[in-house]
């Protein structure tokens, strides 16, 4: 079989729906042996954040495939917009729980199988909302401001190892965590100005994610290590702007 990744093997987590469907979909396009795992719907159940369950899914993927070289530590929530004092202890920690430890998890049992395969990928979603505050909730935010921060140490830990670590920090994607947004602004009549504060002007598919999360999974990113690429249309290339007084803003 070829394609850019024939004969390898990989799990994408959060594998249901949006980012990870599409990854799931692509990834098999290009010749890998996908095993996708969410809390349902996926190949495998697998709660992301539940270290026993993240060791079994890996030692089932290495037993029934013979080893593991991508590990796409996609799964995560939103736990809603509530603001920093709305929220307690139990609801950081839960949302902390998938989206911080999950990743973890998936660098603490994935890369040991990567390293007696020679080597491997690791890639984990943050988002833009881990760069600056205004693109998600105060728990969200800071887990992926962890994850960003997590990639980087995981990086350097693994040196030597021939695995790579990287995140993508997707800016407003259409996916099951923001369905409300795009539902309310279709709602209003105000669909046109989803994504409208990036210079597309648009907001993101998770096919557009997926396509970056294969660059990063394939030898075609081989000398990209340690990094958060950020795919956002734009948004976080500039601080907050009056398009209409910045002067000519067309050619």
């Amino acid at each position: 079989m070829t394609g850019r990744l024939a004969g390898k093997v990989a799990i994408v987590t959060g594998a249901a729906s949006g980012i990870g469907a599409a990854s799931v979909d692509l990834f098999r396009s290009e010749g890998a042996t996908v095993i996708g795992a969410d809390l349902q719907g996926a190949d495998v159940a697998c709660d992301a954040g539940d270290e026993a369950q993240v060791r079994d899914l890996v030692e089932r993927t290495v037993a029934g495939h013979g080893g593991l070289d991508i590990m796409f530590a996609n799964a995560g929530i939103s736990g809603g917009i509530d603001g920093l004092f709305d929220q307690d202890a139990a609801d950081w920690a839960e949302i902390l729980r998938v989206n911080l430890i999950g990743p973890f998890l998936a660098i603490k049992y994935g890369a040991p199988a990567m390293k007696a395969r020679g080597g491997g990928s690791i890639v984990a979603t943050a988002s833009v909302a881990g760069l600056r505050s205004g693109a998600g909730g105060p728990a969200y935010s800071a887990s992926k401001a962890g994850v960003i921060n997590l990639v980087k140490v995981a990086a350097t830990q693994l040196a030597g190892s021939n695995i790579r670590v990287n995140a993508i920090c997707p800016g407003l994607i259409e996916t099951g965590m923001t369905d409300f947004i795009y539902a309310r602004a279709r709602e209003r009549g105000q669909e046109s100005q989803i994504g409208r504060l990036n210079p597309l002007k648009r907001g993101g598919e998770p096919a557009e994610i997926a396509a970056a999360a294969l660059f990063l999974a394939s030898a075609e990113a081989s000398y990209v290590n340690g990094q958060a690429i950020v795919v956002d249309g734009g948004l976080s290339a500039s601080h907050p702007f009056n398009h209409q007084s910045y002067g000519r803003t067309s050619t």
